[in-house]
């Protein structure tokens, strides 16, 4: 099968950390990318969940009582200074 070159470009700290985890694994950067392509392909997506973190259980909790908060009337205003803002916001 005919190899085809990539060329990508990580933040060097990961680049390294990644290496390490895949060292454990037994594999180098280029077979383990390959891994993950093929799972990719497999799939037909990521292989694992992509997540936005703002979208934590906490935070879709404070979300939900402040909806149910405006659904109820219970709405506080707060000027940015309250709240400890820069006046620049």
């Amino acid at each position: 099968m005919p190899l085809a070159e990539i060329t990508v470009q990580m933040d060097e700290a990961v680049k390294n950390q990644l290496e390490s985890v895949l060292d454990g694994l037994g594999m180098n950067l280029t077979t383990g990318i390959n891994v993950w392509a093929k799972a990719t392909i497999r799939h037909g997506g990521f292989p694992f969940e992509l997540s936005d973190p703002f979208f934590n259980k906490a935070n879709l909790a404070r979300l939900a009582l402040s909806k149910k908060q405006i659904a109820d009337g219970d709405i506080i205003y707060k000027t940015a200074q309250e709240l400890g803002l820069d006046d620049d916001v």
